[in-house]
């Protein structure tokens, strides 16, 4: 599977742009602030139907104007494939395939398997249990349709079930047989989650702990803790013995939704006790690995994005990337970097085809 061609109309800072790629390398070079980023977005766009980097979709388009689109070709499975993606402000998204637009977005997910790399990565270190919660889910829905469907549901219940301890609260009521609905609903959606998430962890460490190595050759020890609630009592029980808590806060404390994925070196936490390389290397690690799971789940070769990944990343470290490119681990990437000498050297040394793109 790769992309063959892409337009971008009114996208971020783009007027309008077109593109035909190669199959194998795609570069974009040129200064900060110049688009690079912003072309890589649009084509996780048109995986995710969102951005990566900005969740608000109107701000997606540029400024002064009411629209964007971007529409695109891929060659999968040796049939064209046509993806377009619009926005209008004051209307809903419009995710299209083939010219059919989509009734929900989450029939879309999995279509176009894709992993970007890039600094925002470090979010996921840095910020909150839900990004990394939000990492999980997005490698197993591009696999699982039917986990997917699970966690909207969950969601929708818990939006309910909060609503309602709000609605106790200001009416000074409590009735705990509406309650119960709710409390069986969660349990049922939740521990089917869980027990997906406990499958997918246990198969997606060995491989992070591979890549990991090949990355930094074997010289840290890292590791992936999945953290639940559920790991102590099932969701049912959970939710009953923290009624009191959950009527004074208003809200649903204790599921799914709490869960967490621990990043660790040498058994510490890697936010406080990881340099910058060792971070970079750890995420690098954690998104080859998810390369590697999607490829070997789904039989197809993700669309790669290596956004910037090439600062702070030191000479053997970045062979060890390149090494993996020559194995043809890897299918269609796409590059940008600040420094065109510098990527030119790196595509080179590669031995595929490359194009590359000066902004």
């Amino acid at each position: 599977m790769y992309l063959k061609k892409i337009s971008l109309f009114n996208y971020k800072n783009f007027s309008e742009a077109n593109f035909d790629f190669d199959n194998k390398i795609n570069c974009f070079v040129g200064k900060n602030g110049i688009g690079k980023t912003n072309v890589l977005d649009a084509i996780y766009h048109l995986s995710y139907g969102k951005s990566y980097f900005n969740p608000l979709a109107v701000q997606n388009i540029k400024h002064g104007e009411d629209f964007f689109v971007i529409d695109a070709e891929f060659e999968k499975n040796e049939r064209n494939e046509q993806i377009l993606c619009s926005l209008k402000k004051g209307q809903k998204k419009i995710l299209k395939r083939n010219g059919k637009a989509y009734e929900k977005f989450s029939d879309h997910i999995g279509f176009i398997p894709l992993v970007i790399i890039s600094p925002a990565d470090r979010d996921l270190i840095v910020e909150g249990s839900e990004t990394r919660r939000k990492f999980m889910d997005s490698v197993i829905s591009q696999l699982d349709s039917h986990y997917l469907q699970q966690l909207i549901q969950y969601q929708k219940v818990m939006s309910q079930r909060n609503a309602l301890l709000k609605y106790f609260a200001l009416n000074h009521v409590f009735e705990n047989d509406t309650l119960s609905i709710y409390n069986e609903q969660l349990n049922s959606f939740g521990n089917y989650i869980f027990e997906k998430r406990k499958e997918f962890i246990d198969q997606f460490i060995p491989i992070f702990n591979t890549h990991h190595q090949a990355i930094t050759g074997s010289q840290e020890t890292v590791q992936l803790v999945y953290e639940s609630h559920l790991f102590e009592k099932d969701l049912l029980t959970l939710l009953q013995e923290n009624i009191n808590k959950d009527r004074a806060l208003h809200y649903t404390s204790v599921g799914i939704h709490k869960d967490d994925l621990s990043f660790e070196i040498d058994g510490h936490p890697i936010k406080k006790f990881g340099s910058q390389g060792q971070q970079k290397s750890f995420l690098i690690a954690l998104k080859l690995a998810q390369f590697e799971f999607l490829k070997k789940q789904s039989g197809v070769k993700p669309i790669l994005l290596f956004d910037d990944i090439f600062d702070k990343l030191d000479e053997s470290r970045v062979s060890k990337i390149i090494e993996m490119v020559n194995s043809d681990t890897f299918g269609q990437l796409f590059i940008s970097d600040t420094h065109p000498e510098r990527t030119e050297t790196i595509v080179k040394s590669t031995h595929q085809t490359y194009k590359i793109f000066n902004l």
